[in-house]
């Protein structure tokens, strides 16, 4: 019998597996694998093949434990993406760790070039996602089970509970990219002029001066 660690573990990389030949959003591979050079100064879409490689590019111990969450935000993601793994370039797939301590929150983001796949290791989130027709769609998730989030949809998790919780993320993309919705429109360099963000969001030049300085450096 299978330890039930292990089972979800299995079923994430199931999900993910699916996920990459069914759905990738990268271009297809042409080759058996293309280990990305890091370092290479050519820019392309994606990375420049590495000469050589070894197991250790396809390796990542990043997401075996929980990760320290006291911060502002009460989470903390830990990224398995081609800049971590680079054995990844060009296979479509990538993966993130989200710890979360009581009442902590993975604000609200987008990922512009992936679907994610969540799966809850351990605790209860609430999660949710907006349309472009502006509908929430949300659930309470827990243990063993998973919420889909479609590309470039702006989405979040909180924690509700009175005890940690963490999740495994698979995307369709070696790279999804995420852009923080406050820290974009708050803290980008240069910054949103104080008068757009004060009427879309309606509120004065201070509130928004208050929100861009609690924001500074965060981006």
């Amino acid at each position: 019998m299978v330890a039930p660690g292990k089972l979800y573990v299995v079923v994430v990389m199931v999900l993910i597996a699916t996920i990459s030949n069914s759905v990738s959003a990268d271009p297809d591979m042409l080759q058996d694998v293309c280990v990305a050079d890091l370092n290479n100064a050519v820019k392309m879409n994606g990375f420049a093949c590495k000469a050589s490689f070894s197991a250790s590019d396809f390796f990542f111990a990043g997401l075996s434990k929980q990760q320290p969450t006291n911060n502002t935000l009460g989470s903390i993601v830990t990224q398995a993406f081609v800049t971590e793994v680079p054995g990844l370039n060009t296979l479509g797939v990538a993966m993130a760790r989200i710890d979360f301590a009581p009442g902590g929150l993975n604000q609200p983001h987008e990922h512009p070039r992936a679907t994610e796949v969540l799966f809850v290791l351990y605790g209860e989130l609430d999660a949710g996602f907006i349309t472009t027709a502006n509908v929430l769609v949300s659930k309470t998730i827990k243990q063993g089970e998973i919420f889909i989030f479609p590309r470039g949809l702006v989405h979040f998790q909180i924690n509700n509970g009175k005890g940690p919780a963490a999740a495994i993320a698979g995307f369709n993309s070696q790279n999804p990219g995420r852009e923080d919705i406050a820290t974009s429109l708050f803290a980008a360099t240069p910054p949103v002029p104080d008068s757009v963000l004060s009427k879309a969001f309606q509120i004065s030049n201070q509130e928004v001066d208050a929100i861009k300085s609690k924001l500074a450096g965060t981006s």
